[in-house]
């Protein structure tokens, strides 16, 4: 389980932005339950997605399949990069950014 802070002012439509973008990414309408939401698709089993505590981040949670191809996993990572950087507004460069100023404080 991951949690991934979204950038100020993407905060308020948090929720309807998680749903469209993995419509969006992956192609797949999402099921919710208990206030998170589920796809599956290519490499992954399992993505859930939820809003974070006080609406400033997401919390996403994975299960792997590991019997697909390296292409299948290629394309995963990709539509996985591509939604992170949709719904947090960050780009994959600031949060790897973000999350090394974080360790260090």
């Amino acid at each position: 389980m991951q949690e991934y802070p979204v950038k100020r002012g993407l905060t308020k439509d948090l929720a309807q932005r998680i749903v469209f973008e993995l419509m969006n990414c992956f192609g797949s309408e999402p099921t919710e339950f208990g206030g998170a939401y589920r796809i599956r698709y290519g490499a992954l089993q399992r993505l859930d997605v939820r809003v974070g505590a006080g609406g400033r981040s997401v919390i996403i949670d994975t299960a792997s399949d590991l019997n697909v191809t390296d292409e299948v996993i290629l394309d995963t990572n990709r539509r996985f990069r591509k939604y992170l950087d949709a719904v947090t507004g960050f780009s994959t460069k600031e949060r790897v950014k973000r999350a090394k100023g974080g360790a260090e404080e």
